[in-house]
């Protein structure tokens, strides 16, 4: 059976804190192995009222104590915290239609394909909400070494479903929705996102593809025995992105609790709650109700880029309304902001130290949320 993770504890000694049920899950986690360490924080009531850190980088002693502003390999939080923010401001300034087909940007993906093909009707808002008919991962590292095999490679994919007719989290439908975006901006989707983003925002430690001088101060991810053969520390851990130069529609963005409570600050300020002094809002409010809409097909929690609770066994608990998005990364890492309520939650942890196996962050989440809403 897996381990129980509690909500309360008597012993703790910070039982008076109204969030002390939620770090003993963490605690507990942590105890368990089911990460080393972790960082997490919440805003609600217009500002935030949380930012903490448990555990180390490793297992190994000494080893280095996680604080709230370590960064993290958030892996696919990417795909919201970087491709989907920017889709949603390109979308925002009329540069993006979501009904455009994606052939317009990519015509490598329709080019040698035979006349009719679905391919020739997929649309930007299918690689959004994960509807494309793409598949949803390809180990595309094991047949290429370089990011000119990897993109040919995802842009030759036949598709499994017709546009529209199947959910499927597709990592490479989010590797040519970062590449269609670049074709759009002319430039890299990092800096656009630094410059339009990250740094009005205040995320200052927000980046990919992290320098040397910054990875020591990174917690590893994994120890590597197939690809790169070392440990994976400050460099993205996926290995798709990895060839694809580290920064990618689907993987490789390091942050960290603080910048994600930031980025989710704007997204709740859209949705009418209060905003601190001084910072910045950035998108309309049809701009956030658009992309936080469920699309195709009927039954999928998948919104515009981003995921929505779904109604038993989600990974954000049982509070979250309806009415909220987030999303899940490999490492362990997670986002959800209720847009009704007006909170937002962050937990970022190295789950996959040393390996892929531990499964336990499925039973982590749902208990650490619950008990940061029943705090609340």
């Amino acid at each position: 059976m897996p381990p129980s993770f509690a909500t309360t504890s008597p012993a703790d000694p910070a039982a008076a804190s109204p969030f002390a049920a939620a770090r003993r899950v963490l605690q507990d986690a942590i105890a368990a192995r089911a990460f080393p360490g972790c960082a997490f924080g919440v805003f609600a009531n217009g500002r935030a009222v949380l930012e903490e850190a448990l555990g180390t980088f490793t297992y190994d002693q000494p080893s280095l104590p996680v604080t709230s502003h370590t960064l993290f390999d958030v892996a696919s939080l990417t795909k919201v915290a970087a491709t989907t923010i920017a889709a949603m401001l390109l979308h925002q300034h009329g540069q993006l239609d979501l009904d455009a087909p994606l052939g317009d940007f990519l015509p490598g993906f329709i080019i040698g394909r035979p006349v009719g093909t679905q391919a020739r009707h997929v649309k930007v808002r299918h690689l959004l909400a994960h509807n494309s008919g793409l598949p949803g991962y390809v180990e595309f590292f094991k047949t290429h070494s370089n990011a000119t095999g990897v993109l040919r490679a995802c842009l030759e994919l036949p598709l499994e479903a017709a546009p529209g007719e199947r959910a499927e989290y597709s990592d490479p439908g989010f590797i040519l929705m970062g590449k269609a975006l670049e074709v759009i901006l002319r430039e890299p989707l990092c800096a656009f996102l630094h410059r339009e983003v990250y740094h009005p925002l205040g995320m200052h430690h927000t980046r990919f593809t992290p320098g040397m001088a910054q990875r020591l101060a990174i917690p590893p991810t994994e120890d590597d025995t197939a690809l790169r053969h070392r440990v994976i520390q400050g460099e993205v851990q996926d290995e798709n992105a990895y060839l694809l130069g580290g920064a990618a529609g689907h993987a490789g963005l390091f942050s960290n609790v603080h910048d994600l409570l930031r980025l989710s600050e704007t997204i709740l300020a859209s949705a009418g709650h209060p905003i601190a002094p001084g910072h910045r809002k950035l998108f309309d409010p049809a701009t956030v109700e658009l992309f936080a809409t469920r699309q195709e097909p009927a039954g999928t929690t998948r919104a515009l880029g981003w995921d929505t609770p779904s109604a038993s066994g989600s990974s954000s608990g049982s509070h979250f309304s309806p009415h909220s998005i987030g999303h899940l990364g490999y490492s362990g890492c997670s986002l959800w902001i209720d847009l009704d309520e007006g909170v937002a939650i962050v937990l970022l942890t190295n789950r996959t130290w040393p390996d892929r196996q531990n499964q336990q962050i499925k039973q982590v989440r749902p208990a650490f949320h619950d008990a940061i809403r029943e705090a609340l």
